[in-house]
């Protein structure tokens, strides 16, 4: 395995907000957008594989870890990341790319194709969803069980704040979250697990909250038929969080698109198969010839 170069550094954002990212690698640009909440060690696995042939590029979501919180709260939105992600790729003088999103990072995406559809080259799609993954989740409606949380903030923001911290960054939550769908326990390293849930923890619970509110808000279902590029959908077999019906949409409503399901996966299927994921995405890579 070669050497790879790691660049890293701050852009600054429309609005002043200083962002995170990280390159490596030379030849074609893969993007790599992460779910919310989530750390760029959801796509260490592929980071590290891809980079020996390919520049690779991640960032932090404002608010999130390395990146700054903006000013001003309602400039936390998935509209906001989406003009992160162009000013990350104007600095970074990225004409085009493949870009691939996780969770959440399908509608950081796909609000980004809509506005600069010229920066697409292919798009890969993890477990993610175009509009309020609450609707389906665990086969249930879990929006209002937000919306409850959210005034309690509202009424008494320093308990709910402590408890969000106690709550997410604990042994018991580490393993909830694996049975709950977001892990495969028997797959995924409890390592990543732990960074995760202490990542989640190291979040403000306001910035949190006013990106979720923006998730569940943003529709971008529209966008899905409006996809002109070579496209890989990935959804995990055991993915309780975005079951496959997430999928299956994408698959239906992105013309000439690819589904592939990944046995056992749950709603990080890179981290629970990352050999198998990789091969899969490099096998659709080398099949539209982006090299």
């Amino acid at each position: 395995m070669r050497e790879v170069v790691k660049e890293t550094g701050y852009i600054e954002s429309y609005d002043g907000t200083k962002i995170y990212f990280e390159s490596r690698g030379e030849g074609p640009t893969i993007v790599m957008a992460y779910g919310i909440g989530c750390l760029m060690n959801h796509w260490r696995h592929q980071a590290k594989y891809f980079s020996q042939n390919y520049r690779t590029v991640l960032f932090d979501y404002r608010g999130h870890h390395m990146s700054e919180r903006p000013a001003l709260l309602e400039n936390l939105n998935v509209h906001a990341i989406a003009k992160d992600l162009k000013a990350l790729c104007d600095h970074l003088k990225i004409e085009k790319a493949s870009f691939w999103g996780h969770s959440f990072g399908a509608q950081v995406l796909l609000r980004t194709y809509d506005n600069n559809p010229e920066l697409f080259e292919n798009l890969v799609f993890i477990n993610g969803f175009a509009t309020n993954p609450l609707k389906g989740m665990y086969g249930l409606d879990l929006d209002p069980i937000f919306r409850n949380v959210k005034k309690g903030y509202e009424t008494l923001p320093e308990t709910i704040s402590t408890l969000w911290k106690l709550s997410v960054d604990n042994p018991i939550t580490n393993r909830l979250m694996g049975l709950a769908g977001g892990f495969n326990l028997s797959l995924t390293s409890f390592k990543d697990i732990q960074v995760y849930t202490k990542g989640v923890a190291s979040i403000d619970f306001d910035v949190f909250t006013y990106i979720f509110e923006s998730m569940i808000n943003y529709n971008a279902t529209a966008v899905l038929e409006e996809v002109k590029v070579p496209t890989l959908i990935i959804g995990g077999a055991k993915d309780s969080v975005t079951p496959l019906s997430f999928q299956r949409e994408f698959h239906q409503k992105i013309k000439g698109s690819k589904l592939q399901i990944i046995p056992y996966g749950s709603h990080c299927s890179q981290l629970d198969m990352p050999d198998l994921v990789n091969l899969r995405i490099e096998k659709f890579l080398s099949e539209i010839a982006y090299r």
